[in-house]
């Protein structure tokens, strides 16, 4: 019998004991606390493209320069990718909950700061603090949610409609950053999340902590892994931007795979590893990782090559961008919030996750048939809702995979790891298929330049939809065939 056999077929077993106090999870309670959860995962992830449409007016209003401008996204991403593992570590060390308040109460305060920024520097700042805030709270919301909800049909449930946000975050921060930059003020892309943080830190009350590991604190490891993969992200961001031959990038590259390297041995030797051997052993686990890691690559850089199309070759206003997205967005919840689940319950994970990784391919060859004089939403509207909804089947399925036989109190490092996953995956895969539409782009000029950047977006779509192909190898190599857990509702 496998470990998952155990933790679903003993609906009263180990997992997740009750904690002396709180009351056992009804269904209303189990409702709150994945609206809770959901909210928490959608204001997070969506901070990662909210200010993307409203970076021209920031840099208007205070006086950024370009090579700064890239860093109001680069900081959070730094932040956010590079610390993950810390926060998810910190959950299981201090309570899941406390910790979860604090990164909640770390990001809200990071945001009135940004949207009070009255220079570039103060607004960076604010950015790295909401990463910091970020990568606290992101991993311990995974594992609330797996101590909150029992195992089976509630719980594959709940890891749905959350898989569902951590794609339709990075969606609905378009929709939302075209809507409040055009109608508010650059500033609200700040404000928005503090009443929906206030909310979320009021409804923590719901969420069961469950158990806490009784180990200490792994400091080098946790130190060489912030900064290891703080510096892969830097070093891949200032590759796209000032080539490989830099010296900054080159110091960046070398610290990380030295930092890394660290990290690896520090684990291998360490009595309280950060991430303990048997998180990471499983293949499957390993594999959803993997491929969630290539799915980031490729989503990442979808939407920053749609922008580029809408705003630069097509002229489009910010809400008619943010607009843009909205099949997408449909798509992922269709799929990770309905369809995905029901699946899971009759096909095999490797099954469902492959499905979606084709369907994911078609739209991404779909999107690629750019044209400057097309009309473009004829294109990317059908295009975009096919691409999210393979997408929304994948998410879905590698989250489940993620936390599915972790031991109780290392559930919140398996939610780091699968969310540093995606992040550090868009970072490397935004940085590598930008440069290279970049160069083709340069390869086709002199000529006419809306045709030239065209041709370097669709080239980088259609290698975006090779990497969503090399994810489906990875998944074929490592996720088990396993037969579907029956189960009863």
């Amino acid at each position: 019998m496998s470990m998952q056999d155990r933790t679903e077929a003993s609906p009263p077993g180990p997992v997740a004991p009750p904690v002396p106090g709180e009351p056992a999870p009804s269904g209303e309670r189990l409702g709150l606390a994945l609206a809770v959860i959901a909210a928490a995962q959608l204001m997070l992830v969506l901070d990662n493209t909210i200010v993307a449409v409203a970076l021209p007016s920031m840099q208007s209003a205070l006086g950024l320069s370009d090579a700064n401008l890239g860093w109001v996204v680069t900081a959070y991403a730094l932040a956010f990718g590079g610390l993950l593992l810390a926060g998810g570590r910190a959950g299981d060390l201090f309570g899941r909950r406390r910790v979860f308040r604090t990164g909640l109460v770390i990001f809200t305060l990071a945001s009135l700061l940004g949207g009070l920024a009255g220079s570039g520097e103060i607004l960076l700042l604010a950015r790295v603090l909401q990463g910091v805030g970020a990568a606290i709270a992101a991993p311990t919301a995974l594992s609330l949610l797996a101590s909150t909800f029992p195992a089976g049909p509630a719980r594959n449930k709940a890891l749905g409609v959350y898989g569902a946000m951590g794609g339709l975050g990075s969606v609905v921060g378009l929709l939302l950053g075209g809507a409040l930059t055009e109608y508010l003020s650059w500033r609200w892309v700040m404000y928005i999340n503090i009443p929906i943080a206030i909310a979320v830190l009021i409804g923590t009350g719901v969420l069961k902590e469950g158990e806490r590991d009784r180990g200490r604190v792994d400091v080098p490891g946790a130190l060489t892994a912030t900064f290891g993969f703080g510096s892969l992200v830097f070093g891949i961001n200032r590759a796209g931007e000032k080539g490989l031959d830099d010296g900054l990038t080159l110091i960046g590259l070398a610290a990380a795979v030295v930092l890394i390297a660290a990290f690896v041995a520090i684990q291998r030797s360490s009595r309280a590893p950060m991430v303990p051997g048997a998180v990471v052993a499983d293949k499957s686990r390993a594999g959803a990782n993997a491929v969630m890691f290539l799915v980031g690559a490729g989503m990442f850089a979808t939407f920053y090559f749609l922008t580029l199309y809408m705003q630069i070759v097509k002229g489009y206003e910010p809400m008619i961008t943010g607009l843009a997205y909205l099949p997408f967005a449909i798509g992922i919840g269709f799929a990770a919030g309905g369809v995905g689940p029901q699946l899971l319950a009759k096909a095999p994970e490797r099954s469902v996750i492959s499905l979606g990784l084709v369907i994911g391919i078609i739209g991404m060859v779909w999107l690629s048939f750019l044209e400057p004089g097309q009309n473009a939403l004829a294109v990317l509207l059908p295009a975009q809702l096919v691409c999210g909804f393979g997408l929304g089947l994948v998410f879905v399925t590698v989250t489940v995979i993620s936390v599915r036989g972790v031991s109780p109190e290392d559930t919140g490092i398996a939610a780091g790891l699968i969310n540093t996953s995606q992040q550090i995956g868009g970072a490397v895969g935004l940085a590598i298929l930008a440069a290279t539409a970049s160069v083709i782009t340069e390869a086709n000029l002199p000529g006419d330049r809306s045709d030239a950047l065209t041709t370097g977006y669709s080239y980088g779509l259609l290698i975006g939809g090779g990497i969503y192909l090399i994810a489906l190898v990875v998944t074929l190599g490592t996720i088990k065939a396993a037969a579907p857990q029956p189960q009863s509702h």
